[in-house]
């Protein structure tokens, strides 16, 4: 196969959607209270809840008592019929978000040895941002006795032309419904319909070609172009790509293993619901005064990227310099990580304007407001900088991440 494409993919079969499909593990890690209103929603219904482990839990006392349970109720599952087999297919989604706008995109596998995401890569998917690494193991602890994955990954395909997903939306007439529900905490609603045959058959046809050709938008860049970019998830994939890598090296016939793959949803870059939000920073317990002098000495040029700053009651521009990376976030995250190593501060990652601005305004603090990322530079900044800065850009809010649905069995 590519390194994108089809998967014999699992759907629970007889259950209330409503309480089976559950959002991402790694949000709401500060609310509790999110996590137990999940409990009381799915009780005692077969749910994703079950087969899970949110990282609001992770260290807890029980962690490994629970990993266990999770992984008996996977099997559990497998042989009591709660899931029916769809194979070698693709899964059409579509998500409603609170705003109204529908998000589209395709479920299928990525070719694990298609990817990498340590800085420097020259894989054909790649992270969008640097993985820490010290996220892993935790998260192999749940994968590694799993006998099935349910993904919440979101891979990202820069496709202007809008000729991989958009053409099977056109097509979805034709297409057999698999769900249609409300998510819940106020999740938005999705949809879902079986693409196999020759819809799927195009769309294969489709990607081949996109994938020949797709390298030629990067060609002014240095660095090795790319077909996919993990958009959310990263730390996830990362995961099945370290259980797959520590399976081939005690048996090198893992190459030929369900573990060889990993369970992802396409999207487009450039779908109209796909909006990219800054995540600005704030320096605090600093000498603000001494950090912009150095920013302006290193970091910035006569043009560039315009960056906003607030220091107290005193606020300016100042132009990152371009030459020092494709993005402004990069140019500043660079200069603030070489900062801080010498020089007294703390930083923190802030999403609303008005936030940035007040907690700037406070004594020894400074603030940048970074500029809505455009979507054309995500590749190009992968490409030319490698993955980029951490918290560099919010693919949406908490409740708009994706929610476990389709599984896929890796044992």
């Amino acid at each position: 196969m590519q390194s994108f494409g089809r998967a014999d993919i699992l759907l629970p079969k007889n259950v209330d959607f409503s309480k089976w499909a559950v959002i991402a593990c790694d949000q709401f890690t500060s609310d509790p209270a999110y996590w137990q209103r999940v409990r009381e929603t799915a009780g005692s219904a077969p749910s994703a809840l079950n087969l899970i482990l949110p990282e609001a839990e992770l260290g807890a006392p029980n962690e490994k008592e629970h990993i266990a349970e999770i992984n008996r109720t996977m099997v559990q599952y497998l042989q009591n019929g709660v899931f029916e087999t769809y194979r070698n297919c693709y899964i059409y989604v579509e998500r409603t978000l609170v705003n109204g706008t529908i998000r589209k995109g395709l479920i299928g596998a990525v070719d694990l040895e298609q990817y990498d995401y340590h800085p420097g890569a020259k894989s054909d998917i790649r992270a969008t941002e640097r993985t820490v690494e010290e996220r892993i193991p935790p998260r192999m602890r749940v994968r590694e006795g799993a006998s099935i994955e349910l993904p919440h990954i979101l891979l990202l395909c820069d496709d202007h032309e809008k000729v991989l997903i958009e053409p099977v939306e056109a097509e979805k007439a034709k297409l057999k419904p698999l769900y249609s529900f409300d998510l819940m905490e106020d999740g938005g609603h999705i949809e879902g319909w079986l693409v196999d045959g020759e819809i799927a058959d195009a769309f294969d046809a489709r990607l081949e070609a996109y994938a020949k050709t797709a390298y030629k938008k990067y060609e002014d860049l240095a660095g090795a172009p790319m077909t996919f970019a993990v958009g959310d998830g990263n730390h996830s994939l990362a995961t099945a790509k370290a259980c797959y890598e520590a399976k081939k090296k005690a048996d090198p016939n893992a190459v030929h293993s369900a573990a060889r793959y990993a369970l992802v949803e396409l999207e487009n870059l450039h779908d109209d619901a796909q909006v990219f939000e800054p995540i600005h920073r704030v320096i605090c317990k600093t000498d603000a005064p001494k950090l912009l002098a150095a920013l302006k000495a290193s970091a910035c040029a006569d043009t560039g990227f315009e960056v906003r700053w607030q220091m107290g009651s005193e606020c300016g521009t100042v132009s990152l310099d371009p030459g020092q990376g494709e993005l402004a976030v990069a140019v500043l995250q660079n200069f603030l990580d070489a900062y801080l190593k010498e020089n007294a501060g703390e930083i923190d990652y802030i999403h609303d304007d008005d936030a940035l601005l007040e907690l700037a305004k406070q004594p020894d603090s400074i603030g940048f407001l970074l500029p809505s990322m455009e979507k054309s530079q995500l590749f190009r900044g992968v490409i030319a900088d490698g993955a980029l800065p951490r918290k560099t850009f919010s693919m949406g809010h908490a409740r708009e991440k994706r929610y476990y649905l389709e599984a896929r069995e890796i044992r």
